[in-house]
């Protein structure tokens, strides 16, 4: 287990993932999905309000209420530590007081719970001012509805100034980011947000933490035809690069008893040094044990997968 900077949030090295609740995967199979994290002393789950409102004939919420369903029937709500976002949702869009404040009873009523631990902007909102949206989270964290408070998807400089106007202001300060960040990519977060998040003093949630995938072992060359729905977008990353990477991988897991590629890729991100606990997801609870495992890299074996995917 291990705490999150900038707060008093105890939570297991895997963030379990659940944008494919309610859509790649059903109610039930989630539901055994989290008793399998939970059983080997998982508590921390990512979601949002707006997964999975892409799916024909949803809206949002879905991945909320499964959540919220699988607690209230084990009885565990005061073990886990959930997060959730808003600004993103179709009928819930921006960071507005309103909208907020809104979007956070929305939420909790399908969390079925009292309190959300790490509550995210999901994206900036330029048109709303600092003042309106930190005062918004600072009425939330008083009434005890919210704990903390994180960004994702921001641009460094505006994460520097959001915690500025928050120092100055008294207002409640986002404590982490939650930005894209995996072996195969790397330039986006590093160039920017990193030095901005170490000199902060705060940590990355990265999400995609697998690469919707191809980091599992599953891709490789000449390899078309996986049977999961985000295999086109793990393709996306299938070139001689990368897949010298996997084959580093392969020799790196033998080192390591055949751990899980998923569980090696993993690694190399706890391995990093702004990044607390990585996202990844499951569908089946087969594909939980092989993210779930916790394989501890040594420095050479870090150093072999910069130099590879630098």
């Amino acid at each position: 287990m291990i705490t999150i900077p900038e707060s008093d949030l105890v939570v297991h090295e895997l963030c379990l993932g659940t944008n494919i609740f309610g859509s790649n995967a059903s109610a039930a199979d989630s539901h055994l999905v989290m008793d399998a994290y939970r059983s080997h002393g998982g508590n921390f789950i990512d979601t949002a309000d707006m997964y999975n409102q892409w799916v024909d004939g949803h809206v949002g919420g879905e991945s909320e209420a499964i959540i919220g369903s699988w607690m209230k029937a084990r009885g565990n709500r005061s073990e886990m530590v959930i997060a959730t976002k808003v600004a993103k949702m179709d009928r819930r869009r921006g960071l507005s007081a309103a909208n907020i404040i809104a979007a956070c009873e929305e939420s909790l009523d399908r969390l079925q719970s009292d309190y959300i631990d790490l509550y995210y902007s999901h994206e900036d909102d330029p048109t709303v001012s600092l003042e309106e949206t930190l005062g918004a989270y600072a009425q939330l964290i008083a009434e005890g509805k919210v704990r903390y408070i994180a960004a994702s998807n921001f641009t460094a400089a505006r994460l520097r100034e959001s915690i500025a106007f928050s120092e100055a202001n008294n207002l409640p300060a986002y404590i982490a980011v939650q930005d894209l960040y995996n072996l195969v990519s790397r330039e986006s977060y590093e160039k920017e947000m990193a030095p901005t998040v170490a000199e902060l003093g705060l940590s990355n949630i990265p999400f995609y933490g697998i690469a919707r995938g191809f980091l599992s072992g599953k891709y490789r060359p000449g390899v078309t035809d996986v049977d999961s729905l985000r295999g086109p977008g793990a393709m996306e990353h299938a070139n001689e690069k990368n897949f010298a990477i996997i084959a580093a991988m392969d020799e790196i897991s033998a080192a390591h008893g055949n751990a899980p590629l998923s569980a090696i890729a993993l690694a190399w991100l706890r391995a990093q040094p702004t990044v607390s606990a990585p996202i990844a997801s499951a569908r089946t609870v087969a594909q939980l044990e092989e993210i779930v495992q916790i394989v501890e890299l040594d420095t050479a074996e870090v150093e072999k997968l910069n130099a590879l995917s630098s």
